[in-house]
């Protein structure tokens, strides 16, 4: 297998149980039901993360990607999508308080 191979390889996965299982990852169906979505996301960003290679080792290239995804998805045994906060929607911060004084929520002028 070289590198080329395994990114056709990868192109034809469409499910995190698709990823885990072509890695060979053991995994619990029911917490990959709850977190498919938020650890292919969080696959993604630990593989952007990482400087690219010049190698073009295939077989280091599926270590390193099985071992990311590997964490990816133990990210989400230990915690939870909303303590992870993989997606921009649990990265807001709290909303803040606003002060409108009364004459201008009603649109009254002195």
């Amino acid at each position: 297998m070289n590198a080329e191979t395994l990114q056709d390889d990868l192109q034809d996965l469409e499910s995190a149980e698709d990823f885990l299982e072509y890695f060979d990852i053991p995994y619990d169906e029911a917490t990959v039901k709850v977190n498919r979505l938020h650890i292919l996301q969080r696959f993604h960003d630990y593989l952007a993360a990482q400087t690219p290679g010049e190698s073009g080792d295939a077989g280091a290239l599926r270590d390193l990607y099985r071992g990311l995804l590997a964490q990816a998805y133990t990210d989400f045994v230990n915690s939870d999508a909303q303590t992870e906060k993989v997606f921009k929607v649990f990265q807001r911060p709290p909303p803040g308080v606003a002060y409108v004084p009364l004459d201008e929520a009603f649109g009254r002028k002195s």
